[in-house]
């Protein structure tokens, strides 16, 4: 069977797309970035008669995830992929030129190599959340910033700027509620809430966070791929015996999540009593205190996606040994 492959090199405001044929040959597109452009695309693809495609693209911020849904929606074989994978396949071939033709050629050529594995849509209402909860923190950013400018404002903007804060606390507090609102009325998002809410350290925002991103535990299949979705996997640096370096948090991954996780994991480690435990146990072992938190960032993913793959509520005698 003939199998097409269609590389996508992601950006705001567009899409370089390069399209494999099966002998090998690539056709080149550039289209818009929204729907209207994904109409065109999907005529292109019809003009070159292309059937049974396997899409890949790179995770570029949110701006992959229209396209991705869909081309999924339209039966479609999606491939989300880390952007370092892509890098390190071009330092292999040597790849010299850098744009965003070449990019998606190259996404192209390494979607025929290594066949990576298909990407699993969220649910509409899993989506709904994600976007809800992206946009509470780019409000509470806002506000942030706003409280700054607040403390040097000269005294002919400080009405502005308080106007301002006002309302971002009125934006902040309905969107909360709408958060709630949206998962009380899932029965599949309610259930999942009530399973994470029995976990000590994790309240009500880092719970809609990780059912944002977590809800579907297929799409990961273990655990551990769960926490390099956030870049809190260890990395590890060493070659022969002179080269040993400390493991370190990869960061190669969701950096929202790292940043949603860090309060959570500082409230379980000082004020729960399972985290207290985790802490001296590290503590003991001689490391030191960031280490300890971020081990429990990726303790607490471990943990959610346990009681959530599980469906059981946290059980503490597991943990406080």
């Amino acid at each position: 069977m003939h199998i097409f492959i269609l590389g996508i090199d992601v950006a705001k405001a567009k899409l370089d797309c390069a399209l494999r044929l099966p002998n090998g040959k690539i056709r080149s597109k550039s289209i818009e970035n929204n729907h209207q452009g994904f109409k065109v695309l999907m005529q292109w693809l019809a003009k070159h008669e292309a059937i049974n495609i396997h899409v890949c693209m790179e995770a570029t911020g949110v701006y992959w995830e229209g396209v991705a849904e869909y081309l999924a929606a339209q039966s479609m074989m999606v491939s989300v992929l880390n952007p370092s994978q892509i890098k390190a396949f071009g330092v292999s071939r040597m790849v010299r030129t850098k744009t965003d033709k070449v990019d998606a050629q190259l996404i192209a050529e390494f979607c025929f190599e290594r066949k990576p594995e298909p990407w699993q849509a969220p649910s509409p209402a899993e989506q709904a959340l994600r976007a809800m909860v992206l946009r509470l923190e780019a409000l509470q950013n806002m506000r942030t910033q706003e409280i700054n400018r607040l403390e040097v404002a000269r005294e002919a903007v400080i009405a502005g700027i308080e106007s301002h804060i006002a309302w971002l606390d009125q934006e902040i507090k309905a969107l909360g509620k709408l958060i709630r609102d949206h998962i009380d009325n899932d029965p599949d998002l309610h259930s999942k809430r009530d399973l994470l809410d029995s976990v000590p350290g994790l309240g009500e925002r880092s719970i809609a966070v990780l059912l944002s991103f977590y809800a579907n535990t297929d799409r990961f299949g273990n655990a551990r791929k769960a926490v390099a979705f956030a870049g809190l996997d260890p990395r590890h640096h060493e070659s022969a015996s002179s080269v040993k370096a400390k493991p370190r948090m990869s960061k190669v991954g969701h950096t929202f999540l790292r940043k949603a996780l860090y309060m959570p994991a500082m409230v379980t480690l000082y004020r729960t009593a399972w985290g207290k435990t985790f802490r001296a146990r590290l503590a003991a072992s001689g490391k030191p205190p960031m280490l300890i938190i971020g081990a429990m960032m990726r303790k607490l993913i471990h943990v959610a996606f346990g009681v959530l793959k599980s469906q059981k509520s946290f059980d503490s005698s597991l943990h406080i040994t």
